[in-house]
């Protein structure tokens, strides 16, 4: 067999980096999910600070039952794998607070969906309610027909 042939493919590359800052009066955390070139984000409140023990805790415990926005498509830069950069990446990290623009976007479409889903049921209840009152002044009004 050649070589051509027997490649195996490639896993889709993945990534993802939590964020853990200070929004008045609670500590949020922010997980951001990189997936073949698309960013898909969860914001979680922690409340109190979280201790490093904690938060892997969550991560181990919770990860997969967090709600992800849909997926937004971003331009993945690769830098060189240089410790020194790295370490300069991480202190430029520290440094700065919040999220960045495309996962504030993120979450905002995901806001947006929750959205529509929480008027799209609240309308569903109230017609549900409406033809529950309808069909009571219906049956109401067959009873006093009777003559009961």
């Amino acid at each position: 067999m050649d070589g051509e042939n027997c490649r195996k493919k490639q896993p889709a590359s993945r990534e993802g980096k939590l964020t853990v800052f200070f929004e008045d009066p609670f500590w949020t955390g922010v997980f951001e999910r990189i997936s073949d070139g698309r960013l898909s984000v969860c914001k979680v409140t922690f409340g109190a600070e979280p201790k490093d023990q904690e938060v892997l805790e969550f991560i181990l415990n919770h990860y997969y039952e967090l709600k992800f926005s849909p997926a937004v498509e971003i331009e993945l830069k690769q830098t060189a794998d240089n410790p020194k950069r790295r370490q300069r990446e991480a202190g430029k990290q520290m440094e700065t607070v919040g999220i960045g623009t495309k996962a504030r976007q993120a979450l905002q479409m995901q806001r947006e969906e929750m959205k529509t889903e929480r008027r799209q049921i609240s309308k569903e209840k109230l017609e549900e309610e409406k033809q529950r009152q309808y069909e009571l002044k219906q049956q109401k009004k067959q009873e006093k027909q009777k003559g009961h």
